[in-house]
């Protein structure tokens, strides 16, 4: 970050998907009659089911493979992929909680500038790239980190990554980078 605007941005993680496995095959139509908050969804071959605390949607394959969205940070998500596993013992399953994983987090970040997206994409070329006819923002990859930087014109950035410290530093990595592209203030 620039020296002289130590300005510290704040990073909201908005969502959170993991996985995991159950090591046991799951009967959905047992689910979907006794379970509570559940959706029986047969044409998909799965079920949804909702907790209230921590606020999880959770797709659930009869084969055992689970995946939890709608948390806000890596460790709601495990403990909603906890109570989820609890909630299916309680219906009678024989449910081993195993192989957890964060598969991706999404988090809105806002900079303390607006920034000209076709200098942007100009000077970033083979990794950014801009089609204002279908999408308003310009998209940045970052190959090492495995994130994704949606950078909008008003200084908003939307970021995908596989764990939110790749997202913290996808965003450390191009503060400097949109810095240079900032638009001159209007006075």
């Amino acid at each position: 970050m620039d020296s002289k605007n130590d300005e510290a941005l704040d990073i909201i993680v908005t969502n959170v998907v993991a996985t995991f496995r159950t090591r046991c095959h799951l009967n959905l139509r047992k689910i979907a009659l006794e379970g509570t908050n559940v959706i029986y969804k047969p044409e998909m071959g799965k079920v949804l089911m909702k907790l209230r605390k921590p606020k999880i949607t959770a797709s659930i394959w009869s084969s055992g493979k689970i995946i939890c969205t709608g948390a806000t940070s890596e460790e709601e998500a495990k403990l909603g992929a906890r109570r989820l596993a609890r909630c299916l013992q309680k219906l009678g399953f024989k449910v081993r909680f195993s192989a957890f994983r964060v598969v991706n987090v999404l988090a809105v970040c806002s900079m303390p500038f607006a920034v000209h997206l076709i200098n942007f994409t100009n000077n970033n070329r083979p990794i950014a790239s801009y089609e204002p006819e279908l999408h308003p923002a310009a998209t940045y990859r970052i190959k090492n980190l495995k994130a994704t930087v949606q950078v909008f014109s008003t200084g908003s950035l939307t970021v995908t990554g596989p764990n939110v410290q790749n997202v913290a530093a996808a965003v450390e990595h191009i503060y400097p980078i949109l810095y240079e592209c900032q638009k001159p203030r209007c006075k």
